[in-house]
């Protein structure tokens, strides 16, 4: 019998060993990736009070174009980077959400990286 790969439960297992080596702050928060088949989410979380601090999504309203793109990603990170500046932050902790560091994940850190967040 062939077992058909679950990518997704994989993708979760690699999530769950990168979140127990990193951890996010009020100081340098987390950047939280989730990429789907049509958009790309990105969010600064707080790990020691549990709360949210700022997103960036490319579902917005101001938010035009495709959002499943490398250039969609990037003004994703963009906007993440105009959100923490906006709240005080100027380092993160790049969590990658269990993908590879490639295509729209990568575009997004260097759109962040670009509007000035430290990673």
């Amino acid at each position: 019998m062939i077992k058909q790969v679950d990518s997704n439960r994989a993708r979760l297992k690699r999530h769950g060993r990168i979140r127990n080596k990193i951890d996010g702050t009020a100081a340098r928060p987390r950047l939280n990736v989730f990429r789907s088949a049509r958009h790309i989410y990105a969010q600064l979380i707080d790990d020691a009070a549990g709360v949210t601090l700022g997103a960036a999504s490319s579902l917005e309203k101001d938010f035009e174009g495709v959002g499943c793109n490398k250039e969609a990603a990037r003004r994703v990170g963009a906007k993440i980077a105009e959100v923490a500046k906006a709240k005080g932050i100027e380092e993160v902790v790049f969590d990658r959400g269990g993908y590879i560091y490639h295509g729209r994940v990568k575009e997004l850190a260097e759109g962040a990286r670009e509007g000035g967040l430290k990673f």
